[in-house]
């Protein structure tokens, strides 16, 4: 026989059930242009920054390729330079629902690139390294 405390157990794991299915997800804040989330993954003790893109360039991006998919967007540190605040950032955006051409089944489509790039907007001015991530 069930008793309320029973109940009330049951009903605060059901409650706590996003939150849990939730927990492994990247936070992602949204961005209008990638340099936030370069500055934030250099700037990350983990070196990574997640978001999704935003505004204009991503409303274009959705009627193009026509899908409502959120635009995401995963920066990590490859290594880090001995400029502060300088590293070789890796950049994954993907998008779920693209269709490529009117007769195409929608998919997830996926571009990487790499990049140098310092906290002050520059490349930097050497490529000796500090320590790898």
């Amino acid at each position: 026989m069930l008793m309320p405390r029973d109940l009330a157990c049951g009903l605060a794991a059901f409650a706590l059930l996003p939150v849990w299915a939730e927990e492994g997800l990247p936070q992602r804040a949204p961005v209008t242009q990638f340099a936030p989330l370069l500055r934030a993954a250099l700037d990350a003790p983990g070196g990574t920054a997640h978001g999704v893109l935003a505004g204009l360039v991503a409303a274009a991006f959705k009627r193009q390729f026509g899908t409502g998919g959120e635009i995401d967007i995963d920066v990590s540190t490859i290594v880090r330079y001995a400029q502060p605040g300088c590293a070789r950032l890796r950049v994954d955006v993907s998008q779920e629902g693209v269709k490529l051409s009117a007769q195409a089944a929608p998919q997830r489509q996926q571009v990487r690139f790499e990049l140098n790039y310092c906290s002050d907007g520059l490349p930097p001015r050497s490529l000796a390294t500090g320590a790898a991530r």
